[in-house]
């Protein structure tokens, strides 16, 4: 019989109760991760951008990012080329792409991301290439 490691305990976790990360454009709430949930492998959460938001070019040199929209239109510039993701579509971002998501536009973008694996360290898991607005 398998059985989970009394190590790994299930996390369970509503959006609300994330703070919300505005540092680099909209609204982001990274659910699970190591800091809250122990995650070894990457972690998740949902981005929300308003009409006319973006979230500031950045790339992962270690993990791949993976989106998915929930609701609306997204711009995803790839380094540098525009990509156009509407409600139902998913797009993986592999390491080291530059990449900006931007709401463009009339209704708010909903979108749910993942990386994986986790950088060595965290400080090495996200690399601005612009400011935040």
């Amino acid at each position: 019989m398998h059985q989970r490691p009394a190590d790994r305990p299930v996390h369970q976790v509503h959006e609300t109760d994330i703070p919300a990360d505005r540092r680099r454009g909209g609204v982001i709430r990274t659910l699970l991760s190591p800091r809250n949930a122990a995650t070894t492998s990457g972690f998740m959460g949902v981005a929300e951008l308003a009409p006319g938001e973006r979230i500031a070019e950045h790339y992962h040199p270690y993990s791949e990012e993976f989106l998915y929209v929930v609701a609306g239109e997204l711009t995803v510039d790839l380094d540098g080329q525009a990509r156009t993701l509407r409600a139902g579509d998913a797009l993986l971002v592999p390491p080291g792409t530059r990449h900006r998501l931007r709401n463009t536009g009339q209704v708010d973008v909903r979108a749910v991301f993942q990386l994986g694996p986790l950088a060595p360290r965290p400080e090495l898991g996200h690399v601005d290439t612009e400011p935040a607005r």
